[in-house]
């Protein structure tokens, strides 16, 4: 079964030098698209309203298969 690398970058870049074993790209997509938000979960500043989470998958070679991004946008209402 092909190993698939996710490096995200969530306020600094975090490489997987482990990886997970997935029988294809389409499943490395599923698993990167539930994995993001998992992650904003987790990070979203306390201070700042902005922040962009990406992750990166790459396959065995290293060669990009797919790439995400997913942004955190709030804004402060007036009373």
């Amino acid at each position: 079964m092909p190993r698939y690398f996710f490096d995200v970058r969530a306020g600094g870049p975090e490489f997987d030098d482990t990886g997970t074993e997935l029988s294809g790209p389409d499943d490395a997509r599923q698993k990167a698209k539930r994995l993001l938000p998992d992650i904003a979960r987790e990070n979203i500043p306390e201070e700042g309203d902005h922040h962009t989470f990406a992750v990166m998958v790459k396959d065995e070679n290293g060669h990009p298969v797919y790439s995400a991004t997913l942004t955190f946008a709030g804004l402060r209402l007036p009373r």
